[in-house]
């Protein structure tokens, strides 16, 4: 009989990041750290190497969950790249939630396409059986110099690939692509190369953020070296409207109402996809406002 060790409170180490859907979501952390942890832009997880924690610990913060968290009927798995868990393990958490949280609905994780190829569409499947049902994948750009560049590690053609291989596990995707990370000279190519990774992928929700330099990440010491250069708010907002206009969804949001970016725009494509034009055009007119640069954060 499995001895049961529920946890006087939540084991969170480190910094600890989540998707603003997931704001009201059982924040489950089941892995330390990024399993890439190399992106020149991301110094989230740079405080801590990656592990997969012990299932002890695991399921004492289920139990701890299942006592004190009932109102909250769906799961994020943290940290940054939880499908990376070898599929037995994974599954065992996921049996351990449905027994001890039967009223959670479904089940969240954050993705790079690494951990998406080690899962065969099988695994894939049975994981939403499960009902992992929703995946934040990090794509930032579909441009494969600019993707070199941060060393996100993959190349724009594998990145559309198992973004698809998502989508046909029937899982709700959301890709999340970073404006500004180009710099400025590359700015509208990356933009066009994202909207056109986008429309391969067709995910159900673009998250459009755009990136704030962080100290002590290689990105940082470009910019302060003069190597790389931001676009400023101006040339932000060409490039989301660049990006937007070369993205193509068959049904799916396109977002920028994140913390940090200038302009919030929320739009369903294909039918409202010229709405987000017009309203990034009446931006850069000047006829509407943009956040200033004290309220953005990441």
């Amino acid at each position: 009989m499995e001895e049961i060790r529920e946890s006087e409170t939540m084991h969170y180490e480190g910094n600890c990041i989540r998707p603003p859907p997931e704001a009201f979501s059982i924040l489950l952390q089941v892995t330390l750290g990024c399993s890439h942890n190399r992106c020149t832009f991301c110094g989230t997880f740079k405080d801590k190497r990656f592990r997969i924690k012990n299932d002890d610990t695991i399921l004492g913060d289920i139990l701890f969950a299942s006592r004190h968290m009932r109102r909250q009927d769906r799961v994020f798995l943290m940290d940054g790249d939880a499908l990376i868990i070898p599929q037995k393990r994974l599954v065992w958490i996921l049996d351990k939630i449905h027994e001890h949280l039967p009223w959670v609905e479904g089940i969240g994780s954050y993705a790079n396409t690494k951990s998406v190829s080690l899962k065969s569409s099988q695994e894939l499947d049975e994981l939403r059986e499960k009902k992992l049902d929703r995946i934040y994948l990090g794509v930032e750009s579909g441009d494969d110099e600019t993707r070199k560049r941060v060393n996100k590690g993959s190349s724009g053609r594998h990145c559309l690939e198992m973004g698809r291989k998502i989508k046909d596990a029937g899982m709700h995707l959301t890709a999340t692509v970073l404006l500004g990370i180009a710099g400025i000279e590359d700015s509208l190519r990356h933009a066009r190369a994202t909207g056109e990774l986008l429309s391969g992928i067709d995910p159900d929700h673009v998250a459009a953020l755009t990136v704030i330099p962080t100290p002590g990440t290689p990105f940082w010491d470009d910019l302060q070296s003069g190597a790389a250069q931001m676009p400023d708010e101006r040339g932000i907002l060409l490039e989301m409207r660049e990006m937007l206009a070369h993205t193509n969804l068959s049904d799916g949001v396109f977002a920028s109402n994140h913390a940090s970016n200038y302009l919030s725009v929320r739009v369903r494509l294909p039918h409202e996809k010229q709405k987000g034009l017009d309203l990034i055009d009446a931006a850069l007119r000047g006829e509407v406002g943009i956040k200033p640069e004290w309220m953005r954060a990441f």
